[in-house]
């Protein structure tokens, strides 16, 4: 049997799946983890269009959306706005 490396961007086919793993990021507090189910989202849509668009070169978009990576808070409100989501703030639960 061959096994193969799982990633994410080939599984987020849907918005409601990229909204469940933004979801999921975004709920366990961790900003690596945030990079990359950004990144993987970006690549599941296109990376180099997403660069594009910000002006960036497709490796310092890969480099910056992967774990290690320290995008701008600019750059990630920049790709969710160009994948068709926002950031919100909500008060925590009691």
């Amino acid at each position: 049997m061959e096994l193969h490396d799982w990633d994410m961007a080939d599984n987020i086919n849907t918005k409601e799946e990229v909204y469940a793993y933004l979801q999921g990021a975004l709920e366990e507090n961790n900003t690596e983890t945030l990079f990359d189910v950004i990144g993987a989202i970006a690549r599941s849509k296109g990376m180099m269009m997403i660069a594009r668009e910000l002006g960036l070169s497709r490796e310092s978009l890969y480099k910056s959306l992967s774990s290690g990576g320290n995008p701008s808070f600019s750059t990630i409100l920049k790709v969710l706005d160009l994948l068709g989501y926002k950031m919100q703030v909500m008060p925590k639960s009691a």
